[in-house]
């Protein structure tokens, strides 16, 4: 759902018009679609080492080689830093993370054929140049002087900014890798109450996907460091949108929260200029330091959207943001997780329901506490694994009433099977390979790549 388009250069006539752009996403429910994401890390195979854009072998030369199936590239500044095709897109993370942003597709058969047919490809490709994948939430062995920096503008403006307004967004942009999934809302009505249900459990999100228990070859306290990262990276554009629960939250409200984050760039002529910590309601007074008597359009509102980072972010639909990355088995699950909860009426009262009890202060005792402990924390009173397996089985009940069909007649329900698994066990998949380095790989990280890469 995040393909590459052409900006659009109407002129911002005022408040009112950003509400609008919000409100022009909604759609009848024959009209939503699922749209995937997932980032993974390259690895050159043998020393395990990170890639650069240049190196023979490299970023680079892994993207141009996808064209060979039919993919587009997207060139900034003599370099391709994407790739498109038939709605999709193959972008460049600021370590060189790869990422395929789906594109809209109706079904869950359809997301896997995706998934499927992406890895197949993109692993051919790798593997001519002697390089490896791998999805992980957090890289396993790289420090950060060891990652390359992607040559794309508005990386270049983040990674100078973020040293100033949080201590790990070096390490999110650089050794980071999630899972995310993108879904449409017919009214605002039907947005909010969307919000406030993946709100609410996308720490039970995160606990089920917890996978980046290494920082830099050892085991580092948590099951989700990703998650951890995310509590000091920059807390103005990020963290849990509480006031999504307060009475009269709507897409007004959303354009004042996201007014307020400061900017990073503004996009022009091909290339980014630093607007770094400036003000976009400043912007649309014709008072932006960075372009002094200039006025926004409705393109930079739509850049201005991508900058702000909260667990659950509103555009023209929704993105869930809470899971680490994994492997391929796990792919087709994220969606069919949120799908199930959010495209059925009955599943979407139910879900509501499981967490209308649910405190402000529950809810940020539950983000905290779920990087470290993932299903064995607990909020109001109940465990996690325990108010997970309610949500699957919420989400599977929401898969079989939407009746979307394989040829072979199956329903989406199926691809919860690995999800149903760690909560019925309780073992995440960081508890799993931790106790692969405590036992079988004897302390010895690289293993890791060796079992678990692509």
């Amino acid at each position: 759902m995040s393909a590459f388009s052409k900006p659009d250069a109407a002129p911002i006539t005022g408040r009112d018009s950003l509400v609008a752009y919000l409100e022009a996403g909604c759609k009848p429910r024959d009209a939503w679609r699922i749209g995937t994401e997932h980032e993974k890390f390259a690895y050159r195979m043998g020393s395990f080492a990170t890639l650069s854009y240049e190196e023979p072998g490299g970023v680079r030369d892994i993207l141009k080689g996808m064209e060979k199936f039919g993919w587009k590239p997207v060139d900034e500044n003599g370099n391709i830093i994407a790739l498109t095709r038939d709605g999709a897109s193959i972008s460049l993370e600021p370590g060189g993370q790869l990422e395929l942003s789906g594109a809209p597709l109706e079904t869950l058969h359809q997301t896997c054929v995706e998934v499927t047919t992406h890895r197949k490809q993109i692993k051919e490709v790798a593997e001519h140049f002697g390089v490896g994948l791998i999805g992980l939430g957090f890289h396993p062995t790289a420090k950060r002087e060891d990652v390359h920096w992607m040559p794309k503008g508005r990386y270049a403006i983040m990674r100078e900014h973020m040293p100033r307004v949080g201590s790990m967004g070096l390490d999110m942009m650089l050794r980071t890798c999630t899972v995310q999934v993108n879904l449409d809302f017919s009214t605002e009505v039907d947005m909010v109450r969307k919000m406030r249900a993946s709100t609410a459990l996308q720490p039970v999100a995160t606990a089920l996907w917890a996978n980046s228990p290494f920082t830099e070859g050892k085991p580092n306290g948590y099951q989700s460091y990703r998650g951890h990262i995310w509590t000091d990276t920059d807390n103005q554009r990020s963290g849990l949108p509480e006031f999504a629960f307060e009475d009269g939250f709507g897409f007004e409200r959303w354009v004042d929260y996201i007014l307020d984050v400061p900017m990073y760039f503004v996009y022009r002529e091909g290339r980014y200029i630093n607007a770094a910590g400036q003000s976009f309601r400043d912007f649309m007074d014709g008072r932006l330091p960075a372009l002094p008597g200039e006025r926004p359009t409705i393109g930079d509102w739509a850049d201005h959207l991508t900058t702000a980072f909260p667990d659950v972010r509103v555009k023209q639909f929704m993105e869930m943001r809470g899971a680490d990355g994994g492997p391929w088995g796990r792919l087709c699950g994220l969606p069919a997780f949120w799908v199930g909860l959010l495209y059925d009426d009955v599943a979407l009262d139910a879900a509501l329901d499981l967490v209308k009890d649910w405190t402000p202060e529950d809810r940020a005792k539950l983000r905290a506490d779920v990087p470290e402990k993932a299903l064995q924390a607990t909020v109001a009173g109940r465990s996690v694994r325990d108010v997970a397996l309610d949500a699957l089985s919420i989400a599977r009940a929401g898969l079989v009433r939407r009746a979307r069909m394989s040829a072979a007649g199956d329903t989406e329900s199926g691809f919860l099977a690995p999800l149903q698994e760690i909560a019925e066990t309780g073992r995440t998949p960081a508890q799993d390979l931790l106790e692969a380095w405590h036992g079988r790989w004897n302390g010895d990280i690289t293993k890791v790549f060796e079992e678990y890469g692509y």
